[in-house]
């Protein structure tokens, strides 16, 4: 993977991340959804600034995501996204103050490794 292409998947990355951020801050602004909202919170979703602002961060990521595989292997680029899933844990940790287990840190690191043995140039 050249410089570029890695560049455009870390946009990729950020962006989705960024996405799931806002759709969390968006949910937490709506609250809990049960029976009796479950309609007025449909139309929150259509209303609420962060959920907007986080459905549009992941279009542009799906976008990065596009321009990548026009260059880049999907055997390659795929499990490069697992990347979105360390970011994810990162932001719950400090962001959101969500503990992290012990196996999921481990889970976290096997996930890096192979992410690099993935991308890593033969």
């Amino acid at each position: 993977m050249t410089l570029p292409e890695f560049g455009l998947l870390l946009v990729s990355i950020l962006l989705s991340v960024a996405g799931q951020w806002l759709l969390k801050l968006g949910a937490l602004k709506l609250g809990k959804v049960n029976t009796s909202n479950f309609s007025s919170h449909v139309l929150g979703i259509l209303t609420t600034p962060e959920l907007l602002a986080g459905l549009t961060c992941y279009g542009l990521g799906a976008i990065a995501c596009i321009l990548l595989l026009t260059r880049v292997k999907l055997s390659v680029a795929g499990p490069a996204f697992a990347l979105i899933y360390v970011f994810s844990v990162l932001l719950g940790y400090f962001v959101f103050r969500e503990p992290v287990s012990f196996s999921r840190v481990v889970g976290l690191g096997l996930i890096i490794c192979g992410v690099i043995l993935v991308i890593w140039k033969d």
